[in-house]
């Protein structure tokens, strides 16, 4: 299996609730390895870019007044199999399908506070660590 990287972004929720160091443990437990962090107040524009895919959708703006509500802890993870082992660990996107023992499953409340998110690839891993990481990870 390939070392990969990927982001991790725990959202505002997370943050308010006092859960950054619980989120991260999960992952340092399943042997990914913290390469950078960085703790966030997400303008608009950033906010605009980096759920751009989503732009034409109705719920974009909602999802933009989400992770500029507070401040997100942005991580940069490596591992073997890191984006799949983040996404098992994360659980599905409505913690109210997430299995138990995933984060959204134990954690989260309800849409749309669901606590983190994660790269679905490695193409999207590649774009969204240079988005919010530039060059440092070069």
């Amino acid at each position: 299996m390939a070392v990969e990287r990927t982001l991790i972004l725990i959202k505002p929720d997370a943050m308010r609730r006092a859960l950054a160091g619980e989120i991260l443990r999960r992952f340092e437990a399943r042997g990914l390895e913290l390469r950078t962090a960085r703790l966030v107040r997400v303008d608009r524009d950033l906010a605009e870019r980096h759920y751009a895919v989503h732009r034409e959708k109705p719920f974009f703006g909602e999802l933009v007044e989400f992770i500029t509500s507070g401040p997100t802890l942005a991580l940069v993870l490596e591992g073997e199999g890191a984006i799949a082992t983040c996404r098992q660990t994360i659980g599905v996107t409505n913690p109210a399908d997430a299995a138990p023992g995933s984060i959204r499953g134990d954690l989260a409340l309800s849409m749309p506070d669901n606590l983190v998110h994660g790269s679905d690839s490695p193409e999207t891993a590649a774009e969204e660590v240079a988005l919010w990481f530039g060059d440092e990870l070069a």
